[in-house]
């Protein structure tokens, strides 16, 4: 039989993740009970729930709660075309035993290629050369990038971004460090990675990307001591949260050391307040969170949901399910 679904997320997300072939492929395999609803207007019809065993969803989804499933009494499946899950999925949703994929993998992706184009530029030194002759008018004073052959790159985290980044850099004969408490030395081994401490990533390494999940216990961990630690004309890159730096003590640092700089797709709060130190400090480039999948790029993240129903349909495992205890962990 053909399951009846629906699709609740942001319009502008809906055109974004699936487009008119995606959802044409969608409406082939599913009996869309209603057009696109948004977490408001399904909370003005609920009714529209009653029949519904799979959702696609992605940026905008509702809040799953008690009173959602309530009125949703079939929902088997959630296939969600974006990346983290955790606002979306309360107590209530894990209880019900409601399966739910993904598509942070995908995401991961354009991430990782755009860390990699980050590096790349930071062993140039090409932040610096950008922003000085942009302030001078004229090309500063030259310095001595170390280039990547032979560069120390180190990685804070080795979940799925960063071993995409490592595998990224094969290419390019860098020497990749990493930091994480939770990468066991064979593991270290099996990827030619160095397996080393926090301090050590900040003091040895020419560029440093951080890639660690925003949770409780991970914010403020990279602090003003860690930049003090940062070798002469290095990068610090971040591509994560904004909120695991201790923004006010790395900007003291970035103001008296202008030596190195820190290349920031994200920051705490985004964007920064008015008057943010970070919009003026001539050695910090700031980009507007565009790491993560942009326009065509999200395409990508609609497919792998077709991907994962037409596995969920022939009652074999999805490849990017999420559990209970990998939602609370997945930024």
């Amino acid at each position: 039989m053909t399951p009846k679904g629906l699709f609740i997320l942001d319009p502008h997300a809906f055109e974004l993740i699936y487009g008119d072939a995606l959802r044409a492929k969608i409406a082939r395999r599913v009996d869309l009970v209603a057009e696109l609803q948004t977490k408001t207007s399904i909370q003005a019809h609920p009714e529209l729930l009653a029949d519904v065993e799979v959702i696609f969803s992605g940026w905008g989804a509702p809040v799953m709660d008690a009173a959602f499933l309530a009125a949703a009494p079939k929902l088997r499946t959630v296939f969600y075309g974006a990346g983290s899950i955790k606002a979306m999925t309360p107590d209530a949703f894990w209880e019900r035993g409601i399966a739910v994929t993904s598509a942070y993998a995908m995401n991961a992706i354009p991430v990782s290629e755009f860390t990699l184009a980050s590096i790349l530029l930071s062993l140039k030194r090409a932040w610096y050369y950008v922003l000085e002759t942009k302030r001078l008018g004229a090309f500063p004073e030259k310095v001595t990038p170390p280039g990547a052959y032979g560069s120390k790159v180190g990685l804070i985290s080795f979940g799925m971004i960063g071993r995409l980044v490592r595998e990224r850099l094969l290419p390019f004969n860098v020497d990749v460090w990493v930091y994480d408490p939770f990468l066991k030395p064979e593991q270290a081994a099996e990827f030619n990675v160095t397996l080393v401490s926090l301090d050590d990533i900040f003091s040895h390494c020419d560029v440093v990307s951080l890639h660690t999940p925003w949770l409780k216990q991970t914010e403020g961990m990279i602090c003003g001591r860690h930049f003090e630690l940062m070798k002469d004309g290095s990068t610090f890159i971040n591509t994560a949260r904004g909120a695991i730096v201790n923004e006010p003590e790395m900007v003291e640092v970035l103001a008296r050391r202008s030596d190195i700089t820190a290349m920031l797709d994200v920051t705490w709060p985004e964007p920064p307040v008015d008057g943010s130190p970070l919009y003026s400090l001539p050695n910090v480039v700031l980009t507007p969170h565009i790491a993560g999948s942009q326009e065509h790029e999200c395409r990508r993240m609609g497919q792998l949901m077709i991907d994962e129903f037409d596995r969920w349909k022939k009652n074999e495992p999805m490849r990017w399910a999420i559990s209970r205890e990998q939602a609370a962990i997945l930024a």
